[in-house]
């Protein structure tokens, strides 16, 4: 990259808490953040949102009258921008860029509206305006007074770092001097749920640890659903109250057997790496927060996609998904979190998995790696 960008405030609601105490001190530990709901007609392992979260989501909702018809995937976004707005120290009615994505999108209230009308005959007034994608960064926008750019997308599971590929586009350009960028997720429906099962990925696992991510030896897909937001501020340059720094980007697609195919080798991650690590020597990343949803494919291909390319010098691996399950559009940027967390507690955050010497390891850059149903990866590198 040409000039590095700053990430100047982090904030994010999800099953480990809404603020970076709480969040590292559940890092810390071995527990995983599931329960269980009744969905899609029978008991199923899910990762909700804690309950000071919960209460932070309801708070909101009594701020104005508009906002008590609004779908989760959109009060979560809103709860997480205020919180890093505020810790950036960015003024209310700025000039700010907002892009803030999801990949199911309101899916809550369209599976109710979509209900009642199969039930009535007749759709709600609302329906529609609540239940559209650029939902969320219009009615960020709405609560942060900003005059800048809105805008949302879905790129599925690559969803949130695709925003902040494009708020580091905007800045680098010149077309913006600060850019909101995140993604949220509330997919903790039936239909969704429903989806999961039909492609025969979600988990049937009791045991201990439900979801199984980076256990490169397991039999069955154990992919679990988990909801929450996250959203940063980047600015171009390097601030002096940055909490990380973006050194590089990459991004790639493959082509594609069917509409879930990723290469034995995903191809995809390993032009994204190599793209954003084009400046950098490979020995000098300390460890990779990979994309590792708990599926049997998703995770040995990103796996051998950084053998492939780091060799047998492998940096650390780890993953939050064993721990919070996988949030879709959100989950890029919970990743990043992750990553600043360990830069700034020079700490390795290791899963129950996979047995690493992560000792004598200082962690300095940190790789984030996500991508979604259509092979569309994205790679971020963060230092400190």
């Amino acid at each position: 990259m040409s000039q590095i960008i700053s990430i100047t405030a982090l904030s994010s609601i999800s099953p480990l808490g809404n603020d970076p105490k709480t969040i590292w001190e559940n890092y810390q530990n071995r527990k995983t953040c599931f329960s269980e709901q009744f969905l899609d007609h029978q008991n199923t392992c899910v990762a909700a949102l804690d309950s000071a979260s919960q209460q932070e989501v309801l708070a909101l909702q009594q701020t104005d009258i508009k906002y008590k018809s609004l779908d989760k995937s959109v009060l979560y976004a809103m709860v997480a921008a205020r919180k890093a707005m505020a810790q950036a120290g960015w003024e209310k009615g700025g000039s700010f860029g907002i892009n803030i994505g999801s990949s199911r999108g309101a899916t809550d209230l369209f599976e109710k509206h979509f209900q009642e009308y199969l039930t009535t005959g007749k759709a709600q007034t609302l329906a529609s305006p609540t239940t559209t994608l650029g939902n969320i960064s219009s009615w960020v926008a709405h609560d942060l007074q900003s005059t800048g750019p809105e805008i949302s997308h879905s790129i599925t599971c690559s969803t949130a770092l695709h925003a902040l590929l494009n708020g580091v586009a905007w800045l680098r350009a010149g077309m913006a001097n600060q850019f909101l960028v995140g993604g949220s997720e509330a997919p903790l429906t039936d239909f969704t749920i429903g989806q999961m099962r039909a492609l025969k990925i979600y988990t049937q696992n009791k045991e201990e640890y439900p979801n199984r991510a980076l256990d490169l030896d397991k039999k069955q897909n154990t992919m679990v659903l988990g909801e929450g937001a996250a959203v940063c501020c980047l600015e171009l340059g390097q601030k002096e109250n940055a909490l990380a720094f973006i050194e590089g980007i990459g991004y790639a697609t493959e082509i594609l057997e069917h509409n879930i195919s990723i290469s034995a080798e995903a191809i995809c991650f390993q032009k994204s790496m190599a793209m954003a690590l084009q400046n950098t020597p490979l020995s000098e990343v300390d460890a990779i927060v990979m994309h590792a949803p708990g599926t049997i494919k998703g995770d040995l291909t990103e796996y051998r996609a950084i053998e492939k390319l780091f060799g047998k010098a492998l940096p650390l691996l780890t993953t939050n998904k064993w721990k919070i399950g996988h949030t879709f559009g959100a989950s890029g940027i919970l990743s990043v979190e992750m990553a600043i967390l360990m830069l700034q507690h020079k700490q390795f955050i290791s899963t129950p998995f996979l047995n690493q010497n992560s000792d004598s390891r200082t962690i300095r850059k940190v790789l984030v790696n996500a991508v979604g149903f259509g092979g569309n990866a994205v790679s971020v590198l963060l230092s400190l």
